[in-house]
């Protein structure tokens, strides 16, 4: 899928914000239905640790906000998502340019919407790979994501488009 002008703009905004930014990670594409974002984290003097190779915290900021964005334009306004935890598994240093695509997988929304039959709140957890250009995982960030119905009664508003 490719990027809408709206979603062009939200890619735009996001390099430019100033939390963002500071994580030394670029946003460089998200998907029009925002099923999909991917993210660049170069190794820069900005990201730079001490021994030379890319801070774990520029990996684990540069696609911490995602997961929660990308379900909050998913689901719409009649749900509320919040980042609830989110861990890291340092594989190997990073002493190149290291990439993530953070995709939700088919059906999520619809695996959220069931568990909030019968419960007040949902918790899902994701998986991302920071890699190299070949490939080689150099971290893995596990982030969960709460979900819990905004409105009680009726039927949820539709997801924004």
């Amino acid at each position: 899928m490719r990027e809408s002008p709206k979603t062009f703009l939200h890619r735009l905004a996001f390099n430019l914000w100033p939390c963002y930014r500071g994580s030394g990670g670029h946003v460089a594409f998200i998907a029009a239905d925002w099923s999909e974002v991917r993210v660049r984290l170069p190794l820069s003097w900005r990201t730079r640790n001490y021994v030379g190779t890319i801070y774990g915290g520029s990996m684990v900021s540069a696609v911490d906000p995602f997961f929660m964005i990308m379900l909050i334009h998913r689901l719409g306004p009649g749900y509320q998502v919040w980042d609830k935890a989110s861990s890291i598994r340092f594989r190997k240093p990073g002493r190149t340019t290291l990439t993530a695509s953070l995709a939700l997988p088919s059906g999520e929304e619809e695996a959220i919407r069931e568990g909030l039959q019968g419960a007040r709140s949902v918790d899902r957890t994701y998986r991302i790979e920071l890699v190299d250009a070949a490939g080689l995982v150099h971290a893995e960030v596990e982030k969960v994501v709460n979900v819990r119905l905004r409105y009680n009664g009726g039927p949820p508003p539709e997801p924004r488009p």
